[in-house]
């Protein structure tokens, strides 16, 4: 729920201190961006902004530091995907300074390794913690010391040292099969297979340390207690005890106890739910259609940095897509300009008639619109558009761009060969936060009005009112059902998060 902040701190819920963007371009990537430019840039919510960042971004100009962090070959990490019935681990390692040291270099840190003295975020945060308490007079400095040098600083080696000996199943055996400690093995296989063929999960059977001191219910379920409360750790299946699903009955639910219990009961059986852009709330001879934003060009994928200049290549603007019945009754042709108008501003652009979209429906691709406000610094240029951004009262802010993209000079002659002008519009910036109101995902789809443009208007404009978002925003907060739940809980003790806080923090 991070894209709500903007509308928690303007509420007066609090204000940040500190605030680390951390790979994030919430001023860009999220809805009604410009609320985001209005906290980030007010001191009596954020008191100081640090953008951690591989590349420059939109919200990298609103920040007090901007610190460059690595990207996958210039740090440490690890990594595990679902590319099979596998559980895996891989080992990623900066390049230049593993490059260095095997040719007799040494470093404290890789950042002296890296172009640019890039940091790895392990160290920053490492260091950053052990500075914060430097007498460990705060209880902090001691989680970052090392399990090695008892009162020492722990070392990004030493870190993933511990992990590898203590908490990969069989790495430690595998490692010593071939004469190594897990380390070395990693570094020179850089992955791990800890289980594969891993199929039935539901089906494991409990051992019998599971099965000490438990009892079994009518409802077939497994019980114990823990912290004083009776949960479920299994079921019977056939007669044998097996740890089931992560449910409270340990079995996949049709009927879910825990909407009845949450203040939900209309939704404790699977049913369709008309959303907020459904069919019936539209008008369409005023002009209402639903807009999918989150539309992606194939070509483009996921490039939110803009620097990858082939795909800007293929792929720089983000039309309208409209069915060419629709265009029809609006009168549009191909490459028209159009308003899109929201609940909150609107953005011009472009029109792509095409039969490869639903009638009633438009789309407009994601992942373009980046823009800069100053010539020579900035997004990259080969992705951004130069914009003129100005507030017209209170929560008033219109965008229009000056130029789009160009070929400039640099260190790559592909950038004097640009032939390309068009950098897309940002239209995120004019959608209001829709939070969903049990989930609390933002609800992307949008009811928006097409319009011809008006005499003033052109490519790329953006306008919006922060005041009407924060007022949507508040709509959709009504909608919710607020906690506490049974035994005055915050959430739901069984619902799964990263990392979990103890049953304790769940309760009010």
């Amino acid at each position: 729920m991070s894209y709500l902040l903007p509308y928690f701190l303007k509420e007066g819920r609090g204000r940040i201190g500190v605030y680390f963007t951390r790979v994030y371009n919430p001023v860009w990537t999220n809805p009604d961006g410009a609320s985001w430019m209005e906290v980030l840039r007010d001191e009596e919510k954020i008191g100081l902004h640090a953008a951690l960042t591989p590349t420059w971004n939109e919200t990298a100009w609103l920040a007090d530091y901007v610190l460059p962090m690595g990207v996958g070959g210039e740090r440490h990490d690890l990594q595990s995907q679902e590319t099979h019935a596998s559980r895996w681990i891989a080992f990623r390692q900066p390049v230049v300074r593993v490059a260095c040291e095997r040719a007799g270099e040494n470093f404290e840190f890789t950042y002296q390794a890296n172009p640019g003295e890039v940091w790895e975020e392990d160290e920053f945060w490492t260091c950053l913690s052990w500075n914060i308490d430097p007498d460990g007079r705060m209880g902090i400095r001691k989680y970052f010391e090392s399990p090695y040098r008892p009162g020492q600083r722990i070392t990004v080696e030493e870190y993933y040292r511990w992990i590898f000996e203590n908490s990969v199943p069989g790495l430690p055996e595998a490692a010593a099969g071939e004469g190594l400690a897990p380390l070395p093995y990693m570094r020179k296989y850089g992955a791990f297979e800890v289980k594969k063929d891993i199929y039935g999960v539901h089906n494991t059977p409990l051992d019998p340390a599971q099965l000490q001191g438990t009892s079994v219910d009518e409802a077939d379920r497994v019980l114990c207690e823990k912290d004083g409360k009776t949960v479920a750790v299994g079921v019977v299946v056939d007669g044998k005890a097996v740890i089931g699903f992560p449910t409270p009955s340990r079995k996949l639910e049709f009927f879910s106890r825990t909407m009845k219990d949450w203040n939900w009961p209309e939704h404790t059986l699977p049913g369709y739910i008309p959303s907020h852009v459904h069919w019936s709330d539209l008008d369409r001879a005023e002009g209402e259609y639903v807009l999918i934003p989150t539309f992606r060009l194939p070509t483009l994928i996921h490039t939110r940095t803009g620097n990858a200049k082939w795909l800007n290549e293929i792929s720089h603007s983000n039309p309208l897509w409209i069915h060419t019945s629709d265009a029809r009754r609006l009168g549009l042709r191909t490459g028209d300009l159009v308003k899109i108008r929201t609940q909150i501003g609107y953005f011009v652009g472009r029109a792509w008639v095409t039969e490869g979209i639903r009638p009633g429906v438009v789309a407009c691709s994601h992942h373009m619109g980046r823009w800069r406000v100053r010539e020579n610094d900035g997004t990259g240029r080969w992705c951004s558009a130069l914009v003129d951004i100005r507030e017209e009262g209170t929560g008033v802010w219109r965008i229009r761009q000056v130029q789009g993209v160009r070929p400039f000079q640099s260190s790559d002659p592909d950038s004097e060969r640009i032939w390309w002008q068009d950098a897309g519009v940002h239209q995120n910036l004019t959608f209001a936060p829709q939070p969903d109101p049990i989930s609390g995902m933002h609800c992307w789809h949008q009811k928006v009005r097409i319009e011809p443009p008006g005499p003033e208007d052109r490519y790329g404009d953006v306008y919006v009112d922060t005041n009407k978002s924060f007022a949507i925003y508040r709509e959709w907060l009504a909608r919710t059902r607020p906690a506490p739940g049974p035994d005055n809980l915050r959430r739901p003790l069984w619902f799964q998060r990263p990392f979990r806080p103890k049953d304790s923090a769940y309760y009010f």
